[in-house]
């Protein structure tokens, strides 16, 4: 496939020329929902989700059918400085549980129908230090970019991004930062598991970190601070808008690499949700900041896609309601009568 691309200016271009919803069907989806068999607004969210996806999708009566996962691993310099409970050499055997079929995501998948890929980036080249210069040149995070565009299926009808990355809750912590500025602890949590003084000291990584890439621009942060699957999950994310498939944004390191991608060009990200927000404390600031509310919450802190990839059993429901329900027309129903305000004249005849 080609990807259109190959500098940082093309991949900002092209944020600035994407896709809308189609609005004729998001108002056709919402016209239904007012037919349907239940009074207005029972399902809540449920309505506002449906006519969502019919907008990008293009029909007033979508479903899902083919959903897919695609999880992107890499490797981080800075895990050098003790940022992470457990050493490097676990992504690529976590890589290998996932092509085995023995993680979370692996059951989640399944349990949805959704399709599962793996992809793993050049995980025997962590990227830079990020506390002394860039975590990638122009040129890696293009790749990265490039690799997480190249993953999505053209086919899929509701996409998400997961990833996999020993030490990467302290680069989502630093882009964050960078972004929204703030405290360092305010965007730093303890990842897979640091105790109060493992804590402080990624902290400390986050904000030396920060002050060592000063670069502004949503992209600029991504390649300065993030780390491949963080850029190949921006990439993947995009090339789902360009085919106007929805997307469900997973926990703290996704949603960080999709906030470059609003930061760079505003309303980059209309074509997502929030699937779930997790345990870890700076996810809920990046959603707020976002003006993302989460379909979920269940204190998830995995990471992989897996929040997002339960919240695909919100959004498939959402649609089977929609569209499989009937009217109160071809259930023989009748309807209620509209309602009145407490002075309005009732019809009694």
């Amino acid at each position: 496939m080609s990807v259109p691309f190959t500098t940082l200016a093309d991949f900002a271009a092209r944020l600035r020329d994407l896709p809308g919803p189609d609005a004729t069907a998001a108002e056709a989806a919402r016209a239904r929902d007012a037919t349907l068999t239940k009074p207005p607004r029972a399902l809540g969210r449920l309505e506002e989700v449906a006519a969502w996806y019919c907008g990008w999708r293009g029909a007033a009566r979508a479903r899902v059918t083919r959903p897919q996962v695609a999880v992107f691993a890499g490797n981080h310099g800075v895990v050098a400085r003790g940022v992470s409970a457990f050493p490097a050499e676990v992504t690529a055997q976590m890589v290998a549980n996932f092509k085995a079929g023995g993680a979370a995501v692996n059951q989640l998948a399944g349990a949805v129908g959704a399709r599962l890929d793996v992809h793993a980036l050049s995980l025997d080249r962590p990227t830079g230090d990020i506390t002394a210069g860039p975590a990638m040149s122009e040129a890696e995070c293009v790749a990265a970019l490039r690799a997480g565009w190249a993953a999505v299926d053209p086919r899929a009808d509701l996409f998400v991004a997961g990833e996999m990355g020993i030490g990467n809750t302290t680069p989502a912590a630093a882009i964050a930062l960078a972004l929204f500025g703030g405290h360092a602890e305010d965007w730093t949590g303890r990842g897979t598991g640091l105790d109060d003084v493992g804590l402080a000291a990624k902290a400390r990584v986050v904000a030396q970190a920060v002050a060592a890439n000063p670069g502004r621009g949503g992209l600029e942060v991504l390649r300065t601070l993030g780390g491949r699957e963080l850029a190949a999950m921006a990439g993947a994310i995009i090339r789902a808008r360009t085919l106007c498939i929805p997307v469900l944004l997973d926990g703290f390191i996704c949603t960080a690499a999709a906030a470059c991608l609003e930061v760079e060009a505003r309303g980059a990200l209309d074509h997502t949700l929030a699937g779930h927000v997790s345990a870890e404390p700076g996810h809920a600031r990046l959603l707020e900041r976002l003006d993302k509310a989460p379909l979920l919450s269940l204190g998830l802190r995995l990471g992989e896609g897996s929040g997002a990839v339960l919240a695909m059993s919100v959004v498939q429901a959402a649609l089977a309601c929609h569209s499989g329900m009937a009217s109160f027309a071809e259930a023989g129903v009748s309807g209620a009568e509209p309602c009145l305000t407490p002075d309005a004249p009732r019809n009694t005849d």
